[in-house]
């Protein structure tokens, strides 16, 4: 065989072999990094005596092609959640550790429900934020564990309207009682029904929520605050106005947790938005000291 052919051979078997390596390669990764995170999280649940569940949604990266996938709370979220509370045995306590930035209302509420029935302690930890259907999962805990600097997110139902886009239930009903219900169309006032109906559901769900956690006076004000149009929708609300409000709220989360959330790291583009020197660094000693 000329030595041309052989060395076309082997080019031909290294060029599948790349391509065989760049192909499986995503998916290697993708097992090395959920191996390391059930290890953590059993570290977790051997240290504190939680049952450890997980709902983080990032941004991320499906293959090679690097395709941008945004995740939300859906009907898949809370069949697994549920799943989880459910075998997890009735004595004992429940950590769920919860980014995300909300999602249906239908799984946030279910995920919610089932977990203020578990029978033992249920603590959420939030490391970063839980906006909307987030902060309703929080709502249904014992005990809300948040950084220092994370938030939560209002309860405002957001209401679909013409060309797909999306309106704060408080907001219409504003406008039609500013603008006068003989003065708005039919297709306002059948949106305006639906965000009197949505507001009453959602702040329901709230006081039933917080039943037996604070006053019925404070579960009221509460409801009304984050329901009823008082921020944006996408205001951050901080740890301080949550203690204001009266809800439970520390700022003691286990240091493993931090350690938890690399291991979900945020897809990223070409080029870093954020870069620091990793700590500690020692300092340089001065001239002076290096001539001592």
């Amino acid at each position: 065989m000329p030595l041309l052919d052989i060395y076309s051979d082997v080019l031909g078997y290294l060029f599948w072999l790349l391509l065989l390596i760049v192909v499986i390669q995503p998916w290697l990764s993708m097992k090395s990094m959920q191996h390391a995170r059930l290890r953590l999280m059993g570290i977790i649940e051997h240290k504190y005596g939680y049952r450890v569940i997980t709902m983080i949604h990032r941004q991320e990266k499906v293959g090679f092609l690097g395709i941008p996938v945004y995740r939300y709370i859906d009907i898949e979220d809370s069949e697994a959640i549920i799943r989880a509370i459910r075998t997890t045995p009735p004595n004992m306590p429940i950590m769920l550790i919860l980014h995300t930035p909300g999602g249906l209302v239908l799984a946030a509420s279910q995920i919610a429900r089932a977990l203020k029935s578990h029978p033992a302690k249920k603590i959420v930890v939030i490391p970063h934020y839980a906006m909307s259907g987030g902060t309703l999962i929080a709502l249904a805990a014992d005990e809300i564990v948040m950084d220092q600097n994370a938030v939560l997110g209002p309860l405002d139902p957001q209401i679909g309207g013409p060309g797909g886009a999306y309106y704060p239930a408080p907001s219409i009903l504003r406008a039609v009682e500013v603008k006068g219900k003989d003065k708005v169309n039919d297709e306002t006032l059948i949106l305006a029904d639906v965000a009197e109906k949505s507001l009453r559901q959602v702040k329901e769900l709230v006081k039933e929520l917080l039943k037996g956690k604070v006053d019925d006076k404070k579960v009221e004000e509460i409801a009304d605050k984050l329901v009823g149009g008082y921020y944006t929708h996408d205001y951050p609300i901080t740890v301080e106005q949550l203690k204001e409000m009266g809800l439970k709220v520390s700022t003691n989360v286990p240091p493993e947790v931090y350690e938890l959330m690399d291991l979900y790291p945020q897809a990223r583009t070409n080029r870093p938005g954020i870069e620091y020197l990793p700590y500690p660094i020692v300092p340089r000693p001065a001239s002076s000291e290096r001539r001592e």
